[in-house]
Order: structure tokens, then C-alpha cells, then sequence
């Protein structure tokens, strides 16, 4: 039943994935959440952002902001990190994941996702057919109806942990590659 939010990978970061063989697996696009993901909800880039984003370049990905903020908020964000991105793009709704893929020159096989909310960055990008990462959110302080959400994300991380991984070892040992 809760399959569908399942994440593909559950990582502590997004700055502790492992880009370098992903790139070398064949992955060439990336599409990122902004709040919560690479900042805390509301904050500018970081250097840690701009350097993430830098280094991802650098490697050869083409990336993509992909975001149910409205515009001042996402252009303020890649203003400083130089990527491409939608705004309000209606996650869970997959168009607007396929418009991304179509702008960098990616398809499915070859996309990544990194977000932080099961209930529309990951289920979005899986019924789109894309990898996914759910990674735990960067801050506590969150909007009132995404604060709702979590509570519900528990349940279903519960039933993920407990399906995928048989004690807290394994699941350290998964979430931390």
C-alpha cells in the first residue's frame, strides 16, 4: 500500500550522496527540491549550495530546480547557484518532472531526483520513472500543512525501514551510501 513512497534511497543529505558514481552509473541530469533540501525553508544559497552546484557542473550534470514555490523564491535561489529551473510545478504531478528531463536533454534512465517530502517530491518522481532520494529535512521549521505531512511520512518511513531494512545497522549502513 505505501509502496509508491517508498524513496529509492533514504540519505541523511543531499550533500552525501555519492554524485562522482552516479555520473560513472551513467547519470547525467539531476533534479533537486529547494526548501528543506539543499537549505532551510525560506534561506538563500548557502556556499555549500553554490559549491554542490559548482562541483555537479563541473562534473558534466545538467541540473534542474523543481519547486511548488512561486518564482521570486526559486529565482532567488539559482540566481546564486546558476541552474535551471519551474516553479510552481504541482508536485506530485509528473509534467512538469518530464518538462524537466525535456530541458536537459535527459530521460528517465539517466534522471535523478533529490527532495525531501514523500508525499510530492518522491512520489512524483517515481510515478515519472525517475531514481529517487529522499533525504531528511535540512530544518524543523516548516509550514503549517507540510508540518501535517509529516506525521503521515512517519507511518509510511516505518513501514519502509521495517520492509527494507531488519535493524537499525542495516538501515545506517543503506541510508549512509
Amino acid at each position: 500500500m505505501f509502496q509508491r513512497f517508498y524513496p529509492d534511497e533514504y540519505v541523511d543529505s543531499a550533500y552525501g550522496i555519492d554524485y562522482g558514481g552516479l555520473y560513472a552509473q551513467g547519470y547525467r541530469g539531476i533534479i533537486f527540491d529547494i526548501d528543506n533540501t539543499l537549505v532551510p525553508h525560506g534561506a538563500p544559497a548557502d556556499e555549500r549550495s553554490i559549491a554542490l552546484f559548482r562541483r555537479l557542473t563541473e562534473t558534466g550534470y545538467r541540473i534542474m530546480l523543481l519547486s511548488n514555490n512561486k518564482e521570486p523564491r526559486v529565482k532567488k535561489f539559482n540566481d546564486a547557484v546558476g541552474a535551471a529551473y519551474i516553479f510552481k510545478a504541482g508536485k506530485p504531478s509528473t509534467a512538469n518532472y518530464f518538462r524537466a528531463m525535456e530541458r536537459m536533454h535527459t530521460d528517465r534512465k539517466n534522471t535523478l531526483f533529490v527532495g525531501d517530502q514523500l508525499f510530492t517530491d518522491i512520489w512524483g518522481a517515481k510515478k515519472a520513472g525517475i531514481r529517487t532520494f529522499l533525504v531528511k529535512p535540512i530544518h524543523p521549521k516548516e509550514e503549517i500543512q507540510i508540518v501535517l505531512k509529516r506525521y503521515l511520512e512517519k507511518i509510511v518511513l516505518y513501514f519502509y525501514k521495517k520492509q527494507y531494512f531488519n535493524n537499525s545497522d542495516n538501515f545506517n549502513n543503506k541510508k549512509n551510501k
